[in-house]
């Protein structure tokens, strides 16, 4: 490794610019900034869009759905113990990994320069 090397997977989990580590990905909850306030890397080409966030809810969904039916055969709990308890642990979980799977996947996108790309696969 170089000096000054950010792993953009580490730099993504902090939320911050992959090139300076200061400057932050995102201003507010999933809004990604325009550039870094430190650096200047411009953060406007590398928009992922809703990627990461369809990512989560499929994953986190399906491990949530195999937990409550783990549950449901072996507990047999009354129903409105899943729903007081599954709905905030889905809407929670969700909304917790949302913000880093965003952040990682732009600062991976920043890292290996993957621009958005035009109909015949060629970065703009």
């Amino acid at each position: 490794m170089t000096a000054g090397y950010r792993s953009p997977i580490a730099s993504g989990l902090a939320g911050v610019c992959p090139r300076c580590g200061q400057g932050k990905l995102l201003m507010g909850f999933l809004k990604p900034a325009p550039a870094c306030s430190n650096c200047g890397l411009d953060f406007h080409s590398e928009e992922t869009g809703d990627g990461p966030i369809a990512f989560v809810i499929l994953i986190w969904g399906a491990i949530v759905m195999g937990v409550a039916f783990w549950v449901e055969f072996t507990l047999n709990p009354p129903y409105w113990l899943f729903v007081v308890l599954l709905i905030p642990i889905t809407l929670g979980g969700g909304a917790l990994l949302m913000r880093p799977a965003k952040t990682v996947l732009m600062a991976l996108q920043l890292h290996h320069r993957a621009g958005s790309g035009d109909a015949n696969g060629n970065n703009r």
